[in-house]
């Protein structure tokens, strides 16, 4: 009897508004040739808070990846799982001793490696591993909250009182960087049988009862199905204050006999560092590498996994979800993100395509406000040399003079500004031309929102040079009387925060009105179309986010991550457009739809959804890498002001 595995797996936000949970699966190839015959896969459930949380989520995923599929062959799996977890849990260590900022920040977590017929896991935490066979569902892992040690307690024989004030729900165990309480590595494992499922989820699936699961498992013929059932189910209990929720389905099949045909060769190994994150209410993976780089500022970067021993080479699965919601050098080739390609435009749009330029260092904007008398003077430069010195953690970012004169665009972009009815004049504007492209990433994408990717048509549009500053928004809050929005001692030379969706909107409502031209916020098609600019790679500059590109939680930047840059600091993408990654989420004017099936073939704002939420593009500063992918979506309430949430403007055409 050959096993062989088919797994799937997804998460839902609940009632937060930013998602703590990553996860991963790995298949890995055998020396038989078969596939899908052994695999790894890997939960975590961050604490600590939107930021703070998340990353421990995903270090401690993406490092006990690293750690078990280096060496995966190498040691017994027990060992194995123990080892790469304590990995793990020291990974956090560093980054908390490097930044005591997180100090509080942990996870917990289960893996489970499968292989031989058997399953090994690891776990730490109130997260799950079920087995259900005929039609009974079975908890494997041990529960370290407090009930849970009641439980145990109870199932020994020994009667232990409840203290009062203690929640069952309290966590007895869990990976903070500090030694470990307790952890739940059994020796043995247990053997496979055909026909069984496997369930590891987050305790957000506490949500349903047992008989719950079993009969939404019962009626799923597939693993996908039933993650989506489990997972809609948790959804339609609108329990309050829902918790995260991922959920992965595995389930155990029976190879047909192939004992006349030859071994085919082991599948070529692929990067196994792709857990899914979502940014803004989202989690995306993090390397640790990378974020120690991004906290001490080192630029130390980590080589990827060794090939595994005896011929195993790891295969990340195509359908490996890690928020199957965010996420990582080689696997973008999978994601296949926001890929933009400008066409020429249809027989009536008489605009010619982009021919993308070779970037160049733009220095700050020209046409920024200047701040208000009441606030401090940016700093002196040489005209149109923005500042680029460090910034350490603990104190603002100086902003680059805003120079005289506007620095030279792009070859195809024109550059304008409307005059406003009370002076001044509004926002740099750049005209980009008709084209399409192919919006989301490809079927193979672990991030399901961004699925399934279709062709978009594009009308001529102008969209903002940059993101809206502090005095630009600040002049609008005045002549309306709108509250102004703390600026948390930046000047204005800063992108604007703190500022709801309804703000944004508002904001164009003013400026249509002062120019006497048509601003708004851009659809969700064109903020894509414009980050990607032509491109086809996960950013606009390529597949590695490289250094100090954008500004962001690990760019390796040396800015301080805990709060915006000035606009402009960084290159422009081949359309001229300033900070389409990172710096600060930008706010677009479609409600919130979970992917993109029956989503428009033309950029137009996409009607309907739950306008409770509306969409947020390009990830910020306290963001990862993979949440500032050109495809990369991200949801936050409408009504919501966020640190690291502001917005740029559109504009019609005349």
């Amino acid at each position: 009897m050959e096993l062989y595995f088919e797994i799937a797996g997804d998460q839902i936000d609940g009632a937060r508004d930013y998602q703590e949970d990553a996860f991963l699966v790995t298949y890995f190839g055998e020396e038989s040739g078969e596939s899908k015959a052994s695999g790894l896969v890997v939960v975590a459930d961050g604490m600590g808070g939107h930021a703070a949380g998340n990353i421990a989520s995903n270090l401690v995923v993406s490092t006990f990846n690293k750690a078990f599929t280096s060496r995966y062959g190498e040691e017994t799996p027990p060992n194995l799982l123990r080892d790469s977890l304590l990995r793990a849990n020291h990974g956090l260590a560093e980054s908390i001793r490097e930044t005591p900022a997180l100090d509080g920040m942990g996870c917990t977590m289960v893996a489970a490696v499968l292989g031989r017929g058997r399953v090994h896991w690891v776990s730490v935490g109130d997260s799950h591993l079920y087995l259900i066979r005929d039609r009974e569902l079975i908890k494997k892992n041990e529960d370290h909250s407090y009930g849970g040690y009641l439980d145990r307690m109870k199932e020994q024989g020994i009667e232990v009182e409840a203290e009062a004030g203690l929640s069952r729900n309290m966590l007895m165990s869990a990976m903070t960087g500090d030694d470990i309480a307790e952890i739940d590595c059994p020796e043995s494992g247990f053997q496979l049988l055909p026909q069984d499922r496997l369930v590891i989820a987050s305790d957000g699936l506490d949500t349903l009862s047992p008989g719950m699961i079993i009969q939404t498992s019962t009626w799923s013929p597939t693993p996908k199905e039933c993650v989506q059932a489990l997972l809609k189910a948790v959804d339609e209990a609108k329990r309050p204050r829902q918790d995260n929720t991922t959920v992965v389905v595995i389930d155990v099949l029976e190879r047909a006999s192939t004992s006349t045909s030859a071994a085919a060769p082991p599948p070529a190994a692929e990067s196994t560092d792709d857990p899914r994150r979502r940014a803004m209410g989202d989690t995306q993976p993090l390397d640790v590498a990378e974020v120690r780089a991004a906290i001490a500022q080192r630029a130390e970067a980590e080589a990827p996994p060794a090939p595994a021993a005896r011929g195993k080479a790891p295969l990340v699965a195509g359908l490996a979800v890690a928020l199957a919601l965010a996420g990582a050098g080689g696997w973008y080739f999978l994601l296949g993100p926001g890929a933009a390609k400008p066409v020429p435009p249809a027989p009536s749009v008489t605009a010619s395509p982009p021919v993308a330029p070779t970037p160049t260092p733009t220095p700050a904007p020209a046409q920024v406000p200047a701040p208000e008398p009441t606030q401090p003077a940016p700093p002196t430069t040489t005209a149109g040399q923005p500042t680029t010195t460090p910034v350490a953690p603990t104190t603002p970012v100086q902003a680059p003079t805003v120079s005289e004169t506007p620095p030279p665009a792009p070859p195809t972009a024109r550059e304008f500004t409307d005059a406003l009815s009370g002076g001044g004049e509004g926002p740099v504007m750049v005209e980009l031309p008709a084209g399409e492209f192919e919006m989301g990433s490809g079927p193979l994408s672990v991030d399901a929102d961004e699925r399934p990717q279709r062709t978009v048509r594009v009308a001529p549009f102008a969209m903002g040079k940059y993101e809206v500053t502090i005095a630009q928004y600040g002049r609008f809050a005045r002549d309306t009387g709108r509250a102004v929005p703390d600026t948390g001692g930046l000047d204005g030379a800063h992108p604007v925060t703190f500022v709801s969706w309804d703000d944004a909107y508002a904001y164009t409502q003013w400026l249509s009105r002062q120019t006497g031209k048509r601003y708004r916020l851009p659809s969700e098609a064109e903020w894509e179309y414009a980050a990607s600019a032509g491109t086809t790679t996960p950013y606009w500059w390529g597949f590695d986010p490289g250094q100090n590109r954008a500004h962001c939680f690990d760019c390796e930047t040396g800015l301080n991550p805990r709060i915006p840059t000035t606009v402009g600091r960084f290159e422009a993408n081949p359309f001229g457009l300033h900070d389409t990654s990172g710096n600060v989420a930008e706010w677009v004017r479609d409600c919130y739809h979970r992917d993109y099936s029956g989503a428009p073939d033309e950029a137009t704002v996409w009607e309907g959804g739950d306008c409770n939420f509306r969409m947020v593009r390009g990830g910020g500063f306290d963001s990862t890498t993979k949440a500032i992918r050109s495809a990369k979506r991200g949801r936050m309430r409408s009504q919501g002001n966020f640190d690291s949430v502001g917005f740029r403007v559109a504009r019609d055409l005349d």
